[in-house]
């Protein structure tokens, strides 16, 4: 059930995105790539759908941004407002894992409550992920649907992600060392933390100044929008 309201809120999530971002008319592609890594994975998500809606470093940039200042602020606060509702640890998890933007808001923030809360939230957290793939071909087709030649081009995936569900599926049917899972967590970080600054290094910050307010009132009622879906969902479980 509550891989069902993961899904669902997804969808739901990128289809408001992308309407949203049309209606208020957010900078350039800001709004479709804060949706998008506010529905999945924050900066991993905004990395995977970059390179089919923009090229424009600033917008890549104010979109990273926008993700994890939400996930920061959620990150140290949601936790002190849900220790005060009396929800189920299943909830909690549910509400912390299925609304932070990167595994390390939702790892903060769960265990900062309980060991518990902590682990229901990140297995939460990682079936969000595991639709990142899917996720990004059904977003590539809302904003691509009218510019493409032959429907397969909304199946080109970028060759990390293809690796991603390769080893997805290998881990299901081999078991690899701790030690090697760890060398390659250390090693991803380090990896992802490198391309985000040579994003920075693009961003120029009048740019950033001009465009990034409008950036931050839609990462906030995308992050806002999300939680009440979750929320709501949740009564049915």
């Amino acid at each position: 059930m509550s891989f069902s309201i993961i899904a669902v809120m997804i969808v739901l999530i990128l289809l408001f995105t992308y309407y949203l971002s049309i209606k208020v008319k957010c900078p350039g592609t800001t709004g479709w790539l804060v949706g998008f890594g506010t529905a999945i994975c924050g900066s991993s998500a905004i990395a995977a759908l970059a390179p089919s809606v923009t090229k424009n470093k600033e917008d890549i940039g104010i979109a990273m941004a926008v993700v994890n200042l939400f996930g920061s602020i959620g990150m140290i606060v949601m936790p002190f407002i849900l220790i005060k509702t009396g929800l189920s640890t299943t909830q909690m998890g549910l509400l912390l894992g299925g609304t932070l933007h990167s595994v390390g808001n939702v790892a903060g923030s769960g265990y900062t409550i309980s060991n518990e809360v902590g682990e229901a939230a990140i297995t939460i957290k990682l079936a969000r992920v595991a639709m990142l793939s899917p996720a990004l071909i059904f977003f590539n087709y809302l904003v691509n649907k009218n510019n493409v030649k032959n429907w397969t081009e909304h199946f080109r995936l970028p060759w990390y992600l293809w690796s991603f569900i390769a080893i997805t599926l290998l881990s299901s049917f081999v078991h690899f060392p701790d030690d090697l899972i760890k060398l390659m967590d250390t090693a991803g970080k380090v990896i992802l933390t490198v391309a985000m600054a040579a994003i920075g290094l693009k961003v120029s910050f009048k740019k950033l100044y001009q465009s990034g307010r409008k950036g931050i009132l839609f990462g906030l009622i995308v992050f806002a929008v999300e939680i009440l879906i979750v929320g709501g969902l949740m009564m049915f479980i």
